[in-house]
């Protein structure tokens, strides 16, 4: 390969999601409420909804976001900002009983310019992280190496939230 000639990783299983977005298919937060396994949707409690990432960083990354549609972080009322971090903290903790990681990010993207995929609905990040995650695949390569299924993930954290006593929901 010359110095001119991109470098190409082909996914094609991602064509599913960029083009339901580019054909503007509404908001996949609000598609993915109480959705369960088809969605990756984990838990759905009264104000917020946790589900995993379709394109994770690590495996186990979820996400927790507001069940209504809101696109800043200020209008985020009370109730719904106590519920996200109740709610991440479960998830949070599943994480840990499931994967026993040495650390774990927790963070919202807040715009584009913050790195934000999808600015229009609020969505925090929760980021499972072990010593040497970033191995050569992802320094020299550019590519994450997700070691498990989607599907396997999914199960065993719904699994792991159930046994914590978060109610399942679908």
């Amino acid at each position: 390969m010359t110095e001119e000639e991109p470098r190409r990783l082909f996914a094609p299983w991602r064509f599913h999601y960029v083009s339901q977005e580019a054909a503007g298919e509404g908001c996949i937060f609000c598609a993915a409420v109480g959705g369960g396994r088809e969605t990756l949707t984990l838990f759905t409690g009264q104000r917020v909804f946790a589900l995993l990432n379709r394109y994770p960083y690590t495996s186990g990354h979820a996400m927790v976001a507001p069940i209504a549609h809101v696109a800043e972080f200020g209008l985020l009322d009370p109730d719904t900002l106590l519920e996200t971090m109740v709610v991440a903290q479960r998830v949070a903790r599943a994480l840990h009983v499931v994967y026993h990681p040495h650390g774990m990010n927790l963070g919202w993207n807040l715009g584009e310019a913050a790195g934000a995929g999808i600015v229009d609905h609020l969505h925090m990040h929760i980021v499972p992280r072990w010593r040497g995650d970033t191995s050569f695949m992802t320094a020299v390569g550019g590519v994450r190496v997700i070691p498990e299924e989607l599907e396997q993930t999914w199960s065993k954290l719904r699994a792991a939230l159930e046994d914590d006593g978060v109610e399942k929901d679908g």
